[in-house]
């Protein structure tokens, strides 16, 4: 039992102005965004695997995509998540300049993937694939892959509108570190995403 002459009593988690579960309000949104925005990809991936189960025959990944290619998309996007990472120890570190040059190369990674995923729908397009045709086999690929990568591409464009208005406000020293942690916590959530789809689509 709490000795009421103590003139520091312990505070609650909602009282007295105490953040609920002990975090600011605006990772806790962050927190809920990536918890539903996942459990969305969730089900996006779900459908797909029921999918290919329904379809027998699959296309064979060698036909379609060039894996070197989708390795390299795949190593360029996990960097990023490790300058991002570093960006945030340096944030917290209150380095600003170094926590800003990683924001920085953060952003040429993200912007790197998106520019060689755009590349290879290009040629997937020409080569005849659309959201109803898929000239390897079943046409519920098409719609599949178009689908889910491009709703993963919107989340890395959004990604790197965050980061480029994060190192914008990190450079006139407005974000503090709390602000470069929640865009780490988005662009890691994409980063995870992209795991799961290179698994399902490109590995499996």
């Amino acid at each position: 039992m709490h000795d009421r002459t103590d003139p520091h009593p312990p505070a609650t988690h909602w009282g007295g102005g105490v953040s609920p579960v002990g975090t600011g309000w605006r990772k806790l949104m962050m927190w809920w965004f990536i918890i539903t925005d996942g459990l969305l990809f969730a089900g996006f991936l779900a459908a797909y695997g029921f999918l290919r189960l329904a379809a027998g025959s699959w296309p064979e990944r060698a036909q379609m995509f060039h894996l070197e290619f989708i390795a390299l998309m795949t190593f360029t996007l996990i960097t990023s998540s490790a300058t991002m990472a570093t960006a945030v120890g340096a944030a917290q570190l209150g380095n600003r300049k170094l926590a800003l040059r990683f924001l920085l190369l953060t952003l040429l990674g993200g912007t790197a993937f998106l520019l060689m995923q755009a590349y290879e729908w290009s040629t997937l397009i020409t080569a005849g694939a659309t959201l109803t045709q898929n000239p390897w086999g079943p046409p519920a690929f098409g719609a599949c892959f178009f689908l889910i990568t491009g709703f993963h591409g919107t989340h890395v464009l959004t990604g790197l509108i965050i980061l480029a208005i994060t190192a914008v406000r990190t450079a006139r020293g407005i974000t503090q570190a709390e602000g470069i942690e929640m865009a780490g916590l988005y662009w890691h959530f994409v980063d995870l995403v992209w795991v799961f789809i290179f698994t399902l689509f490109y590995l499996v």
